[in-house]
């Protein structure tokens, strides 16, 4: 097994035992794939829920960026809904966790086709 298949086995557990989500496992390898590099490194796999320059760079270059969102006021909301979601006293948010997630709550899964 790969180094980036254990991390996507990681990431549906994580899914469905701090989430109460049931993955999509294409949805979710394909996601990790797009977060490229920075799933090997401890800092920038995860998001930090409290750095609002992180949150603002999820925003600008997932959100914006990647799905091609328009910034607004449910941009911040969609957000604080995955924070909630994964758990704000969970420290290791893991980065495509948290990605799946917005692809999911803006139904944007079509952008991983």
């Amino acid at each position: 097994m790969s180094k980036r298949d254990e991390l996507i086995t990681k990431y549906a557990a994580d899914l469905k035992e701090k989430c109460g989500v049931t993955p999509d496992m294409d949805l979710l390898t394909k996601v990790t794939i797009g977060c490229g590099p920075s799933i090997y490194n401890a800092d920038s796999s995860t998001v930090s829920g409290s750095d609002d320059k992180e949150l603002a760079t999820v925003k600008n270059n997932f959100l914006i960026k990647k799905l091609g969102l328009k910034d607004g006021p449910e941009l911040e909301k969609a957000i604080a809904a995955v924070i909630d979601q994964y758990g704000k006293s969970n420290k290791n948010k893991y980065r495509a966790v948290f990605y799946y997630l917005l692809t999911k709550h803006f139904k944007k899964e079509a952008v991983y086709k």
